[in-house]
């Protein structure tokens, strides 16, 4: 029992869930860029190319069965992929880091005065009364 209380305790901590929804995002995320890569940009590089369909370039060695395939393409279309999912990824960090600085700059909102201050408060304005 002591092994599955102990796989519990450090399922349940903070970092841990904390990661494990960075990776569910971070897979849709990654789903977005790369259909922004597929279904807009590439269009466009292909256009640009004179119609070249990036994924499909490749260099064939031999003949038959023994032909060795090499998909340079689809390498491209990686990196492209990478490329802009580290560009996102860049300029959200940016965004938080630009936020996180703003709040540190803020002047913190002045404590409530205690009730000791607020008595002594009192007494100096009736005595500047009188």
């Amino acid at each position: 029992m002591g092994f599955i209380k102990e796989f519990k305790e450090f399922a349940m901590k903070g970092n841990v869930m904390d990661m494990a929804v960075g990776v569910i995002i971070g897979g849709a995320f990654g789903k977005i860029v790369s259909s922004l890569v597929d279904d807009v940009l590439m269009p466009i590089v292909g256009f640009i190319t004179g119609g070249v369909d990036f994924t499909k370039l490749s260099i064939k060695f031999g003949d038959g069965e023994d032909a060795a395939n090499i998909m340079y393409g689809q390498f491209i279309q990686n990196v492209v992929d990478f490329l802009i999912i580290a560009f996102c990824i860049f300029l959200m960090i940016k965004a938080i880091n630009k936020v996180a600085k703003k709040k540190e700059e803020e002047p913190a909102a002045p404590a409530e005065p205690s009730n000791e201050e607020k008595l002594l408060g009192e007494i100096r304005d009736l005595l500047k009364n009188k």
